[in-house]
């Protein structure tokens, strides 16, 4: 069994770094086959032959280099989630957006330096690959952290569902889909803790942990919870913040909460930890327990009991969290609002929008772009039709308004900022109906927002984020489902375009990763250099259904061909199987019932195959001899 910390040996502060140092890596990713779970084996993504993921650890200020070599069968990237990349936004990683995907065979280096510390991640941002295993921790040390003095030793925990199938097959097979008209997710054959089950968490007494928790997962915020243990939250997305303790945290994927624990005195009992799926966010239950279990462990030979039922979800609501530097809310420059929606095209599929937009990657990458089209960088037409881009200007606050008229929570990321969360309502009392955000009749505020880069919006609900344009570079705005993503429920932000052009340069070992794959590199969405307002030939998404049709009509149209499939399946086998053979099968299928028949002198027999019309009409004529 898997220990469930990696520790760091020593005292409260970790590690006093005189200056700051190189953090060079070599990493070859690949196919591993690997059964986390104990109950299915399959294809993962691993780095160096490992699986899980090494972790990846410095202090604040370092230089991190990695030599990525791609051996999958795939392209691939690399995003370090929650990191600002100010100044070297072309190592952001999400393709499509500030770089190429990483073809299979070919190098790319991701080169920058950390200015800030906390607990962070990294994972795939190519389509909806990192839930195949491609992710792993981030962890950057300061010595000079508010809290270095209130803790022993260091450790961790990651959350996450798990599927036994790859999610690009799913994605291609189960979910964007006719056969899915109402985009209903891909139910988790399992969760994860460390990418293990049956974890245990070996203990010192009178101990206090600094504890690290991480929502790695594609889909299902958690519960967790220590059982007879308090946790005290001190960074919530490597944002300090005053301490406040709690026995239950909600963390949705991509989420990161720092908590203390104090270890208790007596020895002599073992005491489960818990991490539970939230159920609202799945359209059917799964088949397996989603209350998986680990424990503290005091006694190695002592009992492991099983977790006691909860009545409610009493957890901490983390708008209520105040920032260890206090700020009151910004005011505004720029306001962009947006509405979350589920919608059907008109090839039945269900895609995920921000204001009737659904995402479609540009043909160049938008960074690219920005580099290769001079004063046009600053219009965003260039950008593309479906790419649902801003273009801000340098050093204003812009306030983000999301208008969530979809009746499940999104977990929204920003790619290269933190943002104040200003305001939050809760979620609609009905489904039919959705609370839109009224500058003019404001709801509850904090004095002080808490700052985070990823936050939930409550279903037909509405959240108020700003952030202070301060960081040039090309950043996403994104559900972090990873399904809701592939779906296309994501912006743009081009943040200064011409401040980029100034600061900002494209390593060349980045445009051969574009050349091996032949992926454009300049010009605007469609590649066209010559004229960049002309967008022939740019990928738009599927036109928009007829005037009227709802997503019921599609499930009904969906179903209704599905039925005349099977029937005209059935006529097909029944049309060309042995007449005497059928038959019998008919006799067989309906004697039982013709039995019953004789008895009240009302039997009509089936006596031979002139008794049948077997055509196209043979299903009719059986339903009627029924």
């Amino acid at each position: 069994m898997r220990s469930f910390i990696h520790y760091i040996a020593g005292t409260a502060i970790f590690i006093t770094a005189v200056s700051a140092k190189l953090v060079q890596r070599d990493w070859e990713i690949g196919w591993l086959s690997r059964n986390p779970d104990e109950q299915f084996e399959r294809q993962v993504i691993g780095i160096n032959g490992e699986w899980p993921l090494p972790l990846l650890e410095c202090d604040i200020h370092d230089r991190i280099i990695i030599n990525v070599t791609n051996k999958l069968d795939e392209p691939t990237s690399l995003h370090f989630h929650g990191i600002y990349q100010n100044g070297t936004a072309e190592m952001d990683g999400p393709v499509y957006v500030t770089q190429c995907p990483i073809p299979a065979g070919s190098n790319f280096v991701y080169n920058f330096t950390v200015e800030q510390a906390g607990t962070y991640w990294y994972h795939s941002h190519y389509t909806s690959q990192y839930p195949d295993g491609l992710r792993g921790l981030f962890i950057i040390h300061d010595s000079d952290e508010p809290f270095a003095g209130n803790y022993d030793e260091e450790s961790y925990l990651t959350v996450s569902d798990w599927y036994h199938d790859s999610t690009a097959w799913l994605s291609t097979n189960k979910f964007l889909t006719l056969a899915n008209p109402t985009g209903a997710e891909p139910i988790p054959d399992y969760g994860l803790q460390n990418d293990t089950i049956n974890l245990k968490w070996s203990v010192k007494p009178n101990t206090t942990y600094l504890v690290r928790l991480v929502n790695i997962g594609a889909l299902v915020s958690q519960y967790i919870w220590f059982e007879d243990h308090n946790i005290t939250v001190v960074e919530v997305d490597g944002v300090y913040v005053e301490p406040y303790e709690t026995s239950m945290i909600y963390i949705t994927v991509a989420q990161r909460y720092t908590v203390l624990l104090t270890t208790l005195s007596d020895t002599s009992k073992n005491y489960p930890f818990v991490t539970s799926f939230d159920l609202d966010m799945l359209d059917t239950d799964p088949s397996f327990n989603v209350n998986l279990t680990g424990w503290i462990t005091y006694d190695e030979s002592g009992d492991f009991p099983d977790a006691q039922i909860i009545d409610e979800w009493d957890f901490l609501d983390d708008f209520y969290l105040v920032p260890h530097e206090k700020e009151l809310a910004w005011e505004p420059d720029y306001s962009i609002t947006v509405q979350v929606a589920m919608i059907n095209l008109d090839n039945g599929i269900n895609y995920a929008f921000f204001n009737n937009i659904t995402y479609v990657a540009p043909q160049v990458p938008t960074l690219y772009s920005v580099m290769s089209s001079g004063n046009d960088s600053t219009d965003a037409t260039i950008y593309g039709t479906n790419t649902n881009t801003f273009v801000l200007d340098y050093l204003n606050v812009v306030e983000i308004v999301v208008n969530n008229a979809d009746p499940g929570k999104h977990p929204f990321h920003l790619h290269g900022h933190t943002f104040q969360v200003v305001e939050r309502s809760e979620a609609s009392a009905s489904d039919d109906d959705y609370i839109t955000y009224d500058a003019s009749s404001p709801g509850k505020r904090q004095k002080y927002p808490v700052r985070r880069d990823t936050v939930y919006v409550r279903p037909n609900g509405y959240m108020v984020l700003r952030f202070q344009t301060d960081n040039p570079g090309v950043w996403l705005f994104h559900c972090h489902i990873e399904w809701h993503l592939e779906q296309g429920l994501a912006l743009v932000l081009v943040e200064a375009p011409l401040e980029m052009q100034k600061k900002l340069s494209i390593p060349e070992d980045h445009y051969a990763a574009c050349r091996a794959g032949g992926y454009s590199y300049e010009g605007n969405a469609a590649g066209n250099i010559d004229d960049l307002f002309d967008l022939t030939g740019e990928a738009v998404q599927p036109k928009d259904l007829p005037a009227g049709f709802t997503t019921r009509g599609v499930v009904a149209m969906v179903f209704s061909c599905i039925s005349a499939f099977v029937g005209m399946g059935f006529l097909s086998w029944y049309g060309m199987s042995d007449l005497k053979t059928t038959e019998r099968e008919v006799e067989e299928f309906f004697g039982e019932e013709n039995s019953a028949d004789e008895e009240t002198g009302q039997t009509q027999e089936i006596r031979d195959q002139d008794d049948i019309e077997l055509s196209a009409s043979g299903s009719d004529t059986i339903s009627e001899t029924k």
